[in-house]
């Protein structure tokens, strides 16, 4: 079969033409108006049993809707009519062939319905799988020795040097490399430098080495260039002692995001990454340098932005006073925690989530101004989760500092190969609808850290704490911001898949950085510097655990 269906649908078309599937397709498939779906809703029915389903078929040689199986056989017995549309996924079935078949034009017909049905119902379109364009297509034929991608394809795993001291910027360099949107962006050559010197561009240096990863090479790489473009934006990462691979976390995506300069065009041919929160709102300037209106669109912050929400109770008043922070990872404490009568220490992530999100009585000591009492209260801080980022990073928080002492914290933690994320929304985290909401959106936070339980918030730059005055605004205002979290618990997705796992093993003074990540689905490899090797799932969930990557698993395109 080619892109003609089958040679009995291509005499149907001669006979009858395509005016039929059009029809059908568009008032009983996709229903691109809201006439069309109540016409499906009266009539769309089985002649024979009277059902709507769960699967019918409409034959396109008359009038007649079949369930699948029996009915709509019986009817081809009977008639010899040999082509139906399959109306549940608007696919077509040729009964001659005993087959479903494809048809590059009735396709393009079926996904122009499909643009209507979302315009016509204010949704998003449904995810289709890529089908190449003539012009790929004849770009593939004129490169028959192109790279061809086996299940057990080694492409995409290549070790690093060290250059002394650097295996905390080799993990992070693999961690990323095997992020699935943003070797999509890279590989996709979607960034478009408009810097005079791409030399010292650092987002060019990345795409570079996306290209060398995925170049079938197995050799070594060097990061010599990008440890130099690091250094100079990055001063506090200077030398050649060994860093902390989470500070070069951080200090990466920030410098990225500070190089990404989006072109209109570039924009646009990205905007379909964005889809996991509030924060992805589009932005006019095409400079993407870290803007205060938290409107920041560089594919950094389409993958690794999400809102923190951070809720001060007055305790006289009840009165709430509602913070959103964005934040690139949360880095989870593993103490003592000295509250609420759980005082052991964590022994999962989800004990270590638990904790950050669990509400804390801040003491006479922190007292806030109540605008509603008009006087210094005391009060309770919760953080939750307002909005999810694609790409959700965990830093399980093993080094301590003090003046007394610098330790690590060896302690297991265990974590999920797979993590729902549900019960730490600030959409789950019950509410009394009698609370009075004032809301502050602070965009600045990069890093979030808790400290002992739920509560202060750490920041990796300045500007980032949210105002100390809680204030009561109209009930209006605590209706509408009722209303838009309930909307999006019902339709957000909120899974992850684990995908990397940075190891510290060793001392302060003597330890290694090595990383587990995901090369394939249920094929994980261990990169310990330049040498590469298999392992299992068991090996990964039984490390000691720094920092984990977790991707979601569903996105919400828009």
């Amino acid at each position: 079969m080619g892109e003609s269906g089958c040679v009995h649908f291509e005499a149907y078309v001669k006979e009858y033409g395509l005016e039929s599937f059009s029809v059908v397709h568009a008032c009983f498939s996709a229903c691109i108006s809201r006439e069309a779906r109540r016409r499906k809703a009266l009539s769309c029915l089985c002649h024979k049993c009277g059902s709507s389903g769960p699967q019918l078929y409409s034959c396109l040689h008359c009038i007649y809707f079949g369930c699948k199986g029996a009915h709509i056989d019986e009817h081809y017995k009977q008639t010899k009519h040999y082509i139906a549309l399959e109306l549940c996924y608007g696919m077509l079935y040729c009964y001659q062939c005993k087959d479903l078949i494809y048809h590059r034009e009735c396709q393009t017909i079926a996904e122009r319905h499909l643009r209507r049905e979302a315009h016509s119902l204010n949704k998003s379109l449904s995810w289709r799988p890529w089908s190449p364009s003539q012009l790929e297509i004849e770009l593939l034929l004129k490169n028959p020795k192109r790279r061809h991608v086996t299940a057990c394809t080694s492409i995409g795993l290549r070790g690093l040097l060290n250059l002394g001291s650097t295996c905390f910027m080799n993990c992070i360099v693999q961690a990323l490399i095997h992020t699935p949107l943003l070797r999509d962006y890279f590989l996709s050559e979607l960034h478009e430098c408009t810097t005079t010197n791409a030399a010292k561009c650092l987002v060019c240096e990345v795409s570079r080495l996306f290209q060398e990863f995925y170049s079938g090479e197995r050799g070594p790489l060097s990061l010599h260039r990008l440890l130099h473009l690091i250094w100079n934006h990055a001063r506090h990462l200077a030398g050649y002692e060994q860093q902390d691979a989470h500070e070069f976390f951080i200090a990466t995506l920030d410098v990225l995001h500070r190089h990404c300069k989006i072109s209109m065009s570039e924009h646009t041919a990205t905007s379909h990454f964005s889809g996991h929160g509030n924060w992805n709102t589009g932005s006019s300037n095409s400079n993407c340098c870290w803007c205060h209106c938290g409107n920041c669109s560089c594919i950094i912050d389409q993958i690794f932005t999400g809102g923190l929400q951070s809720d001060v109770v007055c305790q006289a008043c009840n009165g709430v006073s509602t913070t959103i922070d964005p934040f690139w990872d949360i880095s989870l404490d593993l103490g003592e925690s000295g509250t609420g009568g759980y005082g052991g220490p964590p022994k999962s992530l989800i004990d270590c989530l638990e904790r950050f999100t669990r509400a804390e009585h801040l003491g006479s000591s922190a007292k806030i101004k109540c605008s509603s009492c008009m006087s210094y209260q005391e009060s309770t801080k919760q953080l939750s989760m307002r909005t999810l980022p694609i790409v959700a990073s965990f830093h399980l928080k093993r080094f301590e500092h003090s003046s007394q002492i610098d330790k690590k914290i060896s302690t297991f933690i265990s974590f999920p190969s797979e993590l729902d994320m549900t019960p730490f929304m600030s959409q789950k985290k019950k509410m009394d609808p009698h609370h009075h909401h004032h809301h502050h959106q602070q965009p600045h936070k990069h890093s979030v850290a808790s400290n002992g339980g739920s509560g202060g918030t750490e920041s990796r730059r300045p500007g980032a704490s949210g105002g100390d005055t809680m204030e009561d605004t109209s009930e209006s205002t605590r209706s509408s911001h009722h209303q838009t979290v309930t909307t999006s618990s019902d339709t957000a997705d909120f899974r992850y898949s684990l995908y990397a796992v940075i190891n510290h093993v060793g001392t302060l003074d003597a330890g290694h950085y090595t990383a587990y990540v995901r090369h394939q689905k249920d094929i994980w490899v261990k990169c310990d510097d330049h040498i590469i090797t298999t392992a299992t799932l068991k090996q990964v969930l039984d490390s000691e655990g720094y920092l984990l990557f977790y991707h979601k698993k569903i996105l919400e395109y828009e």
